[in-house]
């Protein structure tokens, strides 16, 4: 068997892969809760006669492909759990779970690799070594699921992993890729402002609480334009101002949520001090009280330059053969964080991108309307199908 044979069993199954993830489509899950999606992926690899091995401490699971030959260990990694959205998109597949939806298409990633494993385990006597295929949980809230499957060693013996993710704003047929750090580390945080509360006719004997939040909210913006470097990428938003009262009352409390995303270590330990360092100021300007809860949890997302070259030139060397990749593009950073950084920190890796734009109007990821254009599954089947291919080739 070739290569060739291997691209034909990915084409034959391109409906298949289509109708698994409309299944996990309108079946979503979310974070560290994805129970029944688990037992329905463990299912499909039963009845292929691979054996699944469980993690303990989440709901991920793994299946090895050995080929019984030595050479190298890959691993492909796709996470499957959902968001806390209401669907809107009127699909004939849509969600059936109330607040829940496939917004990121997370669905999709599962899907694929579902057929690209199966595929694989029916070539394996014509590679090298093994593949690993890791089904990920609750990559959309931290700690994440990435972090708790390493601490239980499911990496150990792995040389590589790969993975991608598919992208609705870029266009479906192309693969993208970057080399060094692609996307953003990512921090939270919650900061409870406490003021003094009262009648709204005597505001000297109150301290604001809306007034000093709102404060914040806008020396918190300084710090991307006036601390960070402007060679640097990042981003802070304050997502949550919770100070709902009373028109005749002075509020005592309110409550802040914010997102930070950054490039580098350096940039991700300068905003959280000067978060901090805000706060504080402002505790002594009006004598009020401010607590800060700050948290980074996703690390920076880095490609190793190597392997990320090695994708690329399989992929720009089989082109003729895979027509349906029809451009392969450097995307640049990206803002938006993963937990494949966790993978990546730990072994040489590839995380890349698959276009899945949709026709008429499209909609960014984790939005209620997000859709994606579903021959974007083939395309992903084929292109990690033959970069696994290539990559186990080698003794």
């Amino acid at each position: 068997m070739n290569k060739d044979y291997l691209l034909q069993l990915l084409r034959n199954e391109q409906e298949a892969t289509v109708s698994r993830r409309r299944y996990l489509h309108a079946h979503p899950e979310l974070s560290f809760k994805e129970k029944e999606t688990a037992a329905y992926i463990t299912r499909f690899y039963e009845n292929l006669g691979l054996p699944v091995q469980h993690c303990r401490n989440n709901y991920g699971l793994t299946v090895l492909i050995d080929s019984g030959k030595p050479g190298r260990t890959l691993a492909l990694r796709a996470d499957f759990d959902a968001l806390p959205i209401q669907e809107d998109t009127g699909l004939p597949f849509a969600s059936v779970n109330q607040g829940v939806m496939h917004a990121c298409g997370h669905d999709a990633h599962t899907a694929y690799l579902m057929t690209v494993a199966a595929c694989l385990a029916r070539v394996k006597d014509s590679f090298n070594g093994k593949v690993l295929i890791i089904h990920q949980p609750a990559e959309e809230m931290a700690p994440g699921g990435a972090k708790g499957m390493i601490a239980e060693g499911v990496l150990d013996g792995v040389d590589t992993v790969m993975g991608c993710h598919f992208m609705s704003t870029m266009p479906c047929g192309k693969v993208f890729y970057h080399a060094g750090a692609v996307q953003h580390a990512r921090s939270k945080f919650t900061i409870q402002v406490i003021g003094k509360g009262g009648h709204a006719s005597l505001p000297e004997e109150a301290n604001d609480a809306i007034l000093i939040a709102s404060e914040l909210v806008v020396n918190l913006q300084s710090i991307i334009s006036r601390r960070v470097a402007s060679k640097e990428s990042a981003v802070l938003t304050v997502g949550s101002f919770d100070g709902k009262g009373q028109f005749n009352i002075i509020k005592d409390q309110v409550t802040l949520e914010g997102d930070v995303r950054s490039m580098s270590d350096y940039t991700c330990q300068l905003i959280e001090e000067q978060v901090k360092r805000i706060c504080h100021g402002l505790e002594e300007a009006y004598g009020c009280t401010i607590k800060v809860d700050y948290v980074t949890d996703y690390p920076v997302l880095v490609n190793d330059k190597n392997v990320t070259g090695e994708v690329v030139r399989i992929l720009q060397a089989e082109q003729d053969l895979i027509p349906e990749i029809t451009g392969i593009e450097d995307c640049g950073v990206l803002n938006p964080s993963e937990d494949f950084a966790y993978f990546a920190a730990e072994r040489p890796a590839c995380f890349f991108y698959i276009g899945a734009m949709p026709t008429g109007e499209v909609y960014p990821h984790h939005h209620p309307k997000f859709r994606l254009n579903e021959k974007s599954l083939q395309v992903a089947a084929l292109a990690v199908g033959s970069v696994a291919w290539e990559y186990l080739q080698q003794k």
